[in-house]
């Protein structure tokens, strides 16, 4: 269900609220940016400890960010199958629990959701409408429409695998070598179908562009990104998935045939997590607030409490933990990180 945003306000109004937002935006990491309008206070609260409450009260929400949404489980999971209202409508998978978290951060903004396919976000980009994703990965192509700012590392669960069909791993593994997915590409025998428009990390992106001809085919896959109901049908032999989403669908959907997760050489490409704002005044107004949310949670004193939160349904392993660590260490010191 399609989620229509409000009427934009006037552009003089939209690029004055952008430009103060901005402002707001170039104080120190660890403070929220302060609000360009707050409300006026009754007199009882004009002195004494009723000023102290106001003065620490969040600044009123004064623009909106309108957020791209997908149902992928189990990254981003709509609640009883609809797209989220309000930000306590999140979930708690990777991707859709890390929202949460920005936004929790992000009071001076009004948050709204949106289910859009990934050619209706670039064409509503491309025409100048301000939108915002967590959801897709950092491309060149992309930087031509939108900004971006990395989130957190590449995870464990990020890697991606040849899925097939456990009937046909013999097809696949020989001796148990890892795969490599540019001799799979090789091979005529085989054939693989992915979703038109995915990234699955520079590594694999450059290879399937470089032999388009020995590439598989793709396919507008729909509402979801992933093809695992159609190789369950046999229409392939093989697609790309992230591992976890392979689990999530086969609880799911545990009848025959089983699918089977190979890694592959190549699997490790997977870029950083990053958030995409639209190439709008307004959309480097959020996407800055965004970098900077990040900036807080990295410096944030219960930062191991937020991560176990986070990942309470999808622990990290140890590799991973640490490699996030020292990634947000770096974060919090540094400046802002926005291209």
């Amino acid at each position: 269900m399609l989620h229509r945003r409000p009427d934009l306000v006037p552009p003089v109004w939209a690029a004055a609220m952008a430009m103060m937002t901005l402002l707001a935006l170039c104080g120190p990491a660890q403070a929220h940016p302060a609000s360009p309008q707050m409300p006026a206070h009754p007199p009882s609260q004009s002195t004494g400890a009723g000023a102290a409450s106001a003065a620490a009260a969040p600044a009123w929400p004064t623009s909106t960010i309108h957020w791209v949404v997908a149902d992928l489980p189990p990254h981003f999971t709509f609640k009883d199958g609809r797209a989220p209202q309000r930000p306590q409508d999140l979930g708690e998978g990777e991707v859709d629990g890390f929202l949460h978290l920005l936004v929790d951060r992000m009071p001076q903004f009004r948050h709204e959701f949106l289910e859009v396919s990934l050619p209706r976000f670039e064409a509503l980009a491309r025409q100048g409408e301000t939108l915002c994703s967590v959801l897709h990965v950092r491309t060149p192509e992309r930087l031509q429409w939108l900004y971006f700012t990395s989130l957190y590392p590449p995870q464990v669960s990020r890697q991606i695998h040849v899925v097939v069909r456990l009937e046909d791993m013999g097809k696949f593994v020989k001796d148990g070598q890892v795969l490599q997915l540019s001799d799979l590409l090789q091979r005529s025998d085989l054939v693989g179908l992915l979703p038109r428009n995915r990234s699955y990390g520079p590594r694999i992106d450059k290879l399937l562009a470089t032999h388009p001809e020995r590439a598989p085919r793709t396919i507008v896959a729909g509402r979801s990104t992933n093809l695992l109901p159609m190789l369950k049908a046999r229409r392939m032999d093989y697609t790309l998935e992230y591992p976890a989403t392979v689990d999530d669908y086969m609880a799911q959907h545990p009848e025959a045939p089983g699918l089977a997760k190979l890694p592959v050489a190549e699997g490790r490409s997977t870029t950083l997590a990053t958030a995409g704002c639209s190439r709008t005044p307004e959309g480097r107004v959020a996407i800055l607030a965004i970098d900077k949310a990040l900036r807080q949670m990295a410096v944030d004193p219960q930062r191991d409490a937020w991560i176990r939160a986070w990942r309470r349904k999808l622990p990290l392993d140890a590799e991973d933990h640490q490699r996030l660590l020292r990634y947000l260490d770096e974060r919090g010191r540094g400046p802002a990180q926005v291209d």
